[in-house]
């Protein structure tokens, strides 16, 4: 199979990138957490792609059947999909606090005002 053939990995290596470069170039939190998400659903679709085999089937035992995929990833991936979406929320009620505490979502200026403080 060609390198066009598995287009589905270019994806999520674009996706992965993407995600990492907003995390390390913003300083807004609220972009940082949707950089996060980027990330993740990268990874998900990683996971997916690695999990499905070509010319396999369902799991249900047929006559004539040689190749089955395997419904585990799948399965793993749903949950790690809830759980992503918890912590997804987790993290905006904490920016949610944040602002209220600093008045700002900018990092720079919140590690400025905890200087300010300190003096």
């Amino acid at each position: 199979m060609s390198i066009v053939g598995h287009y589905n990995y270019w994806i999520v290596a674009v996706l992965m990138m993407t995600g990492f470069y907003i995390v390390i170039a913003s300083n807004n939190l609220i972009k940082r957490l949707v950089g996060l998400s980027v990330f993740q659903t990268s990874v998900f679709l990683l996971y997916i792609s690695m999990g499905k085999i070509g010319g396999g089937t369902a799991p249900i035992v047929a006559a004539g059947v040689k190749h089955y995929s395997n419904p585990l990833p799948h399965v793993l991936i749903l949950t790690a999909i809830v759980v992503g979406i918890a912590t997804l929320a987790l993290g905006l009620a904490l920016v949610v606090r944040i602002h209220e505490t600093y008045g700002t979502i900018e990092e720079d200026e919140i590690h400025a005002q905890d200087e300010e403080e300190a003096l």
